[in-house]
């Protein structure tokens, strides 16, 4: 893409800004914002709050170890529940998120995920009592196999916003979705 994904431009922000801008929630109580490759250059191209940083040293190992990077950060007993996302899926607005997070608070089920023509996308929600599962799961399946290990307690939010099931990993996806914008 040329340039780490957290600061490719969204608009007049980043994707990181914007992800940290719709997740500013009354609910939310805690901010990771976990690093790996580029740290150094995203730490100086954005005024991140320092006790919000996380360095995860194994993110070549893929995107688990980010998940769990966050897990271990965070204050133990503090959270109800996690919401993860991924930095090439910025196109999702505060509502949605205000939406999500109201889902997971009435419902009690354990995952929230959005769904766009019925395929599931991000951001998801992972309740505290699955923090274990998360940090125990096969690296070669990631959070999917949590989310497989639960699929009958999986809450699905119908939403119209696209951007739930784009991946913005390559110039030609980031060119479409800015035209649609």
């Amino acid at each position: 893409m040329g340039s780490p994904k957290a600061l490719l431009p969204w608009g007049a922000h980043t994707f990181l800004e914007h992800l940290l801008q719709v997740s500013r929630q009354p609910e939310v109580g805690w901010t990771r914002i976990v690093l790996g490759a580029h740290t150094d250059e995203i730490r100086r191209a954005l005024s991140l709050d320092p006790a919000s940083i996380v360095v995860n040293p194994n993110w070549q190992q893929g995107q688990l170890s980010s998940i769990q990077a966050a897990i271990r950060s965070l204050p133990k007993g503090e959270t109800s529940g996690v919401m993860l996302f991924l930095v090439d899926h910025p196109l999702v607005s505060a509502a949605l998120i205000g939406q999500l997070i109201k889902q997971f608070n009435d419902s009690s089920r354990p995952i929230v995920l959005p769904t766009f023509q019925g395929k599931r996308g991000h951001p998801v929600i992972f309740a505290q009592r699955l923090y274990g599962e998360l940090l125990a799961a096969p690296a070669d399946q990631g959070a999917r196999a949590v989310v497989w290990a639960h699929a009958a307690e999986v809450l699905e939010v119908p939403t119209d916003e696209e951007g739930i099931v784009l991946n913005l990993n390559d110039p030609d996806t980031l060119r479409k979705a800015l035209d649609r914008s």
